[in-house]
């Protein structure tokens, strides 16, 4: 009953929006226009009786619908709403108009969520790109004969500034060697505002990224739990930045490689990342951080092709053309039957501080569970188990669409450590964690994995999450 009423809530506030805008005279721009049709699609929604016929309208429709996602791990499933428009900037503009660059799209997105346990997110996002019409969704055809989206022939821009307060994040202390009793609550606020850019290199599959971001983080302590809170055991010496947190200052850069190698045989998925943190009012905890994630996809059908990221789409976007409805929730494609793919992942993460300077706790990568951005990794121990400034995971998983219905069967085995130091990037010593269940890709709703992991010593875990991004949207800046 709590979820029918949430829903009725946000069905009058997306309601009285539109009516809001609509009724305003001589005000039929493209925001009107784009209200008249969103309250068309709503008329289905007259009651909780015809709820499921209209769930594309109501989580998807532009320019506002309903936001859901999972947040970080521990701190719930969040509901808010979003906002999504655009601008398109014409061939050939109006005489006497200027600042638009002809051929270019503006997306906007902004949203706004928040979960039972007083957790919340908001954030404002736009992007630019030129405008193209790429492939969407599930397609069937040879590699060759697909649609490549035009980022990969010119540069991609965001701008973007986000908020998170998260109420519930555990610390068991640093490194591979932690144990169960050491854990601490607290809770952690972090605003990050900056850009980034995807900036093709004009070979097929080979772009560069670059982004410069600011960071404001701030930790409190937590003591509603039956946990102590962190800052009643650690110490600026077991975790460093405990006791103050500096703005940071964020410059990055990386090499994204994805070529689709002869025959369609193997597609790879390559990013080297070089990220630099550096505190601002005479901080000491400058540091540095290289990533190398090197993903291989072997097809289990070579013809069929998903699109799980346009990176044209906001966070909350399924679609990069407005004009263009989401994939229909409950449309199965029949080549959706003939999607599935062994995977291969090797993630190594280092970092490193200088003379005098420590990593914060708080932007260490940490594997158990799921981490802060909602990644799983060794997902049969508890979420944020362990934490140290350097990673290295092996992964292997198998996932493949079962026929007729817009679910995939997963299986996945995690291999994988943290460390103190950079040798300790190696293979030696890796913890093990297997995995099994269901994936739900359907149309533009979000997607939603629904897993049990064993494995380790430290017992099971079962993990619901749903994205906290339309399928096909972007990703949201990291945490950390």
């Amino acid at each position: 009953m709590r979820f029918v009423r949430v829903i009725g809530v946000m069905l009058l506030l997306l309601g009285a929006a539109a009516t809001c805008v609509i009724a305003q005279p001589g005000n039929q721009g493209r925001v009107a226009s784009d209200f008249m049709r969103e309250k068309r699609d709503l008329q289905a929604c007259k009651d909780i009786k015809t709820f499921f016929n209209c769930a594309q309208a109501l989580f998807t429709d532009q320019p506002l619908h309903i936001a859901v996602g999972s947040l970080a791990p521990q701190n719930g499933f969040a509901f808010g709403l979003a906002f999504v428009e655009h601008k398109d900037c014409p061939t050939n503009p109006p005489a006497g108009s200027s600042g638009c660059p002809r051929e270019w799209r503006f997306n906007w997105d902004v949203d706004a969520v928040a979960s039972d346990n007083g957790s919340w997110r908001a954030g404002a996002y736009m992007k630019a790109f030129r405008i193209s019409t790429p492939t969407i969704g599930v397609t069937y055809g040879t590699p060759k004969k697909q649609t490549r989206p035009i980022f990969h022939v010119a540069p991609l821009f965001n701008l973007y500034a986000e908020t998170t307060s998260l109420n519930l994040l555990y610390y068991y202390g640093l490194g591979p060697n932690t144990v169960p009793a050491n854990q601490t609550a607290f809770g952690l606020t972090e605003t990050i505002a900056g850009a980034s850019a995807d900036i093709p290199t004009g070979i097929p599959g080979i772009s560069l990224y670059a982004e410069l971001n600011g960071r404001i983080p701030e930790l409190r302590g937590n003591h509603s739990q039956s946990v102590p809170s962190i800052e009643q055991v650690y110490t600026d010496a077991s975790a460093p930045g405990l006791s103050s947190q500096p703005a940071f200052f964020e410059p990055g850069e990386a090499l994204r490689l994805e070529p689709t190698l002869p025959g369609g045989y193997l597609r790879l998925n390559y990013l080297l990342q070089f990220q630099n943190f550096i505190g601002v009012s005479g901080s000491n905890s400058n540091f540095r951080r290289w990533t190398a994630d090197l993903g291989h996809e072997i097809p289990f059908d070579r013809k069929v092709h998903l699109t799980a990221v346009n990176e044209q789409n906001g966070p909350d976007s399924c679609r990069p053309d407005p004009e263009v409805k989401c994939p229909s929730p409950t449309h199965v494609s029949t080549a959706i039957n003939h999607e599935g793919s062994i995977n291969f992942r090797l993630l190594m993460t280092g970092s490193a501080a200088g003379a005098n300077n420590a990593v914060p706790f708080y932007y260490d990568p940490t594997i158990g569970g799921s981490d802060i951005n909602g990644q799983a990794i060794l997902p049969s121990y508890p979420d944020y188990r362990f934490r140290a400034p350097n990673l290295v995971l092996l992964r292997e998983t198998v996932e493949h669409a079962i026929p007729k219905v817009p679910l995939g069967a997963y299986f996945s085995v995690d291999e994988g450590k943290v460390g103190l130091n950079r040798d300790d990037i190696n293979f030696s010593n890796l913890r093990t964690s297997y995995t099994v269940g269901l994936t739900v890709h359907a149309g533009g709703l979000p997607v939603v994995y629904l897993l049990f992991a064993w494995g380790g010593n430290e017992g099971n875990h079962t993990t619901f999450n749903v994205s906290n991004v339309l399928l096909g949207g972007s990703a949201r800046p990291s945490l950390f």
